[in-house]
């Protein structure tokens, strides 16, 4: 039996690699030194499984910025306006690379990035690739070959490369022209593919683990029968590779019968989320066969500790069924998604707390335990950690920190007429514009501004004890100040008080209800070097106390024009949290959901009339299939309404969605009944756009006018154009201009040009519409 892992975190135990990253891209290191690093973390990784008792080691799992970007540089698919960087003697590929991740403005060129979604169901973020219908691949980066071997040079056993799958990336990816498929390009594609293999089969690779995390969506039959062709003809070609096929967050459903049919040595199950799928398959002929199953036991998606005793139980089913020799013990998916390694809290958790919690170093001794005792049942160090691990199940069970019957009584007299406004929104769009006598076009931001080094020092400095409770208000007061006055010279509508007090846009509010708890070190990559440390919901939730009106207020005094409130929405806190699993989420979504409504109407009382609660998350918590959504969105927009709708009509609410696709989901969308929606489309250039006008969206709509997560500054007649292209789908009357998202990443002078550039652009299509009126 073989204990093996899909993938582990690449940014280390102590962000070492968002460090180098936010260095080097600030010009502080060489790219050597940050290659240093970046080897440092794979060997620090490749021998943190081992030790743990991992038999099969993944490599290649490691990526600068993302995965998916480094199959596209790969295989060598560079989109077009990038290819100036390749037309050099010497092409530098790490500057291609974080060119196509960020864009580039250096002398005459001037490069957008490539698009940027979310990666299925997650919070992680991947870069899109572009496909053209004459698009071409070739081998072009060494990435996979240098690790492989690197790992060869740091473990006792081969290692296993990790590969997204030639399918999955095609589908993951978007043409650029219309009227072609592309899975055409899968002939053009497959090639590089066999290089690849080529090349590790030469260099002593064994296993192969392919990701194919398309099996987990809906699939057409041209689709499943072009996935077949692959894996039988990367069979013929390799026949002494062992390929694993991976595929994880869902079941496979639909394409099972498929998946048991192909050519592979192994097929991996993510058996968290669907946990009768084990059952399905030792019902049919499978037994018989030679193909080995990776049993997904240990979730890759949360924190909460393995139900060992329960797992067991699924081990013996399987080997009784097919034999020990045929099963593989893993997490359901990588590690990617959830901290480095609990033994770095010492301070965070409750003792209590941290005896629930497994991190990624914690699930590989889950993976390891599971696969000793299904063979050594008496093993002492495995039976130890058995007992443990039972006590502190029902250690969680019986505690008492975990149940409000307050909290679950005033959940469950929610009744629907709390999830609805007092009128239509044509009726509440009159009095609103009556009172706030805003301008054709508004301008505002999506809420915050830059997080400088001084607002993160005083920020340490104040959590330390270092800086007294009035000294750090003191210090927010001056830099909300300072952002009100800079906001109304620069001739922004609807300004913001920048949000320096907040961490992050869900660490803030979970610090401050009840039910969420939050670690030191728990940190889990979103993108590139931009980490989160999602909170941990732990037991029912409610809010104590108000937790943003003091410094809406504050601002809202220092100026007459109107300031946003600003907050996280119920799924959205859900979907960027560690989840509670005692409990369906949607109680959980609604207990986040009436919190936030108690702010909500905190804010109007203290005279703010323009709410924003960002829902960013909303199409990120779709079910993978679509037989599922239906469930999903009645409770995700009873959620949003609950939060939003306790306020009279003239009160604006807002919303925020970044990086997803609408299409598919605009009804739902529509039915949250938001005043005004901002969403990110600059990346698209306005493509997104189409969905809200085929629909025939109602409301207000402010579309992202600047990619905010480059440092690319662009320019009025970019934006212009930008905008003019939202007047030829949607009203002018209801269209706003913004940025994309928030500006807490990005650096004020790069911000302060764009802005001053997006207002410059609001105002000469004001004029112009104006003129043809």
């Amino acid at each position: 039996m073989i204990a093996h892992n899909l993938g582990y975190p690449r940014i280390g135990s102590h962000r070492e690699l968002k460090r180098a990253l936010d260095q080097f891209w600030a010009k502080k290191i060489t790219p050597q030194q940050l290659q240093d690093v970046a080897r440092q973390i794979r060997q620090a990784n490749w021998l943190t499984q081992q030790q743990a008792g991992i038999t099969l080691v993944p490599c290649n799992d490691f990526s600068l910025y993302d995965q998916v970007l480094d199959m596209s540089l790969t295989v060598g698919a560079i989109p077009k306006r990038f290819q100036p960087l390749l037309d050099t003697p010497e092409p530098d590929l790490l500057g291609l690379y974080f060119a196509m991740a960020r864009g580039q403005q250096q002398g005459d060129l001037d490069l957008k990035a490539m698009e940027m979604t979310k990666w299925f169901d997650t919070n992680y973020h991947y870069i899109v690739p572009e496909f053209s219908a004459d698009q071409t691949f070739s081998l072009l980066s060494e990435k996979v070959f240098t690790e492989f071997e690197e790992a060869k040079q740091t473990l006792d056993t081969l290692p296993k490369p990790v590969l997204l799958g030639p399918v999955s990336y095609l589908l993951l990816g978007k043409t650029k022209d219309t009227g072609f498929d592309r899975l055409t390009l899968l002939d053009r594609l497959l090639p590089v593919y066999e290089q690849v293999l080529s090349r590790l089969q030469e260099q002593g690779a064994d296993w192969i683990q392919f990701d194919e995390p398309c099996l987990a969506l809906d699939l057409t039959i041209n689709q499943r029968d072009m996935l077949a062709s692959v894996y039988r003809r990367l069979h013929d070609r390799f026949p002494t590779l062992k390929l694993l096929l991976a595929s994880y967050f869902e079941c496979y459903g639909d394409n099972l019968t498929l998946v048991l049919q192909l050519p592979v040595e192994a097929i991996h199950l993510d058996l968290v989320r669907c946990p009768n799928q084990l059952t399905d398959i030792l019902s049919t002929d499978f037994v018989h066969q030679k193909t080995c199953l990776s049993l997904g036991l240990v979730d890759g998606r949360n924190i909460w500790i393995n139900d060992l005793e329960k797992s067991l139980a699924t081990l013996r089913q399987a080997t009784k069924a097919i034999g020990p020799e045929r099963v593989m013990v893993a997490p359901s998916c990588s590690l990617l998604h959830v901290p480095c390694d609990l033994s770095t809290e010492t301070a965070g958790l409750t003792t209590q707390l941290n005896q629930w919690l497994a991190f990624a170093r914690q699930k590989l001794d889950e993976v390891a335990t599971l696969t000793i005792l299904s063979q050594e049942p008496g093993h002492p160090q495995a039976a130890a950690r058995l007992a443990a691990n039972q006590a502190a199940l029902q250690a969680r069970r019986e505690s008492s920190h975990i149940n409000r019957p307050a909290v679950q009584q005033r959940l469950r007299q929610l009744t629907e007429q709390q999830a609805r406004r007092g009128r239509e929104f044509a009726q509440r769009q009159t009095v609103q514009h009556d009172r706030h006598k805003l301008p054709l076009f508004p301008t505002t931001t999506i809420g915050s501004f830059p997080q400088t080094d001084a607002v993160r020092a005083n920020r340490a400095k104040f959590k330390k004890g270092v800086k007294t409770l009035t000294e750090y208000e003191a210090f927010i007061a001056s830099e909300t100040e300072q952002a009100i006055r800079w906001q109304e010279e620069v001739g922004l509508d609807v300004l913001v008080h920048g949000e320096f007090e907040r961490n992050d846009m869900v660490e803030y509010f979970g610090e401050l209800l009840d039910g969420i708890a939050f670690s030191e070190n728990g940190w889990v990559q979103s993108y590139g070097s931009r980490c989160v440390k999602p909170p941990i919901i732990f037991g029912d939730v409610y809010r104590p106390a108000a937790m943003t009106v003091r410094w809406a207020q504050f601002a809202q005094s220092l100026t007459s024009k109107p300031v946003k409130g600003m907050l996280t929405g119920p799924v959205t806190i859900l979907q960027w949290s560690f989840v509670r699993d005692d409990q369906p989420r949607r109680d959980t979504c609604l207990q986040l959901a009436l919190a936030i409504r108690d702010e909500v109407v905190d804010l109007e009382a203290a005279g703010i009339g323009i709410i924003q609660i960002d829902e960013p998350a909303l199409r990120e918590g779709l079910p993978l299939r679509r037989e599922n959504w239906d469930a999903y969105l009645d409770w995700a927009v009873m959620a949003f309404r609950v939060a939003a709708s306790g306020v009279q009509d003239q009160t604006q609410i807002h919303t925020h969605m970044c990086y997803a696709e609408f299409n598919d989901i605009i009804g739902a969308i529509a039915d949250l009944d938001a005043d005004v929606i901002t969403i990110e489309t600059s990346r698209s250039q306005m493509e997104l756009l189409d969905a809200f006008a085929r629909f025939a969206y109602p409301n207000e709509i402010g579309p992202g006018v600047y990619d905010i997560h480059s440092p690319r500054v662009p320019s009025v007649a970019e934006m212009v154009d930008l905008l003019q292209k939202a007047t030829t789908v949607l009203p002018a009357r209801n269209l706003w201009v913004n940025p994309d998202c928030g500006l807490k990443t990005r650096r004020w002078p790069e911000t302060t040009e764009a802005l001053k550039n997006m207002v410059q652009a609001a105002q000469t299509v004001r004029e112009a519409v104006m003129e043809s009126v």
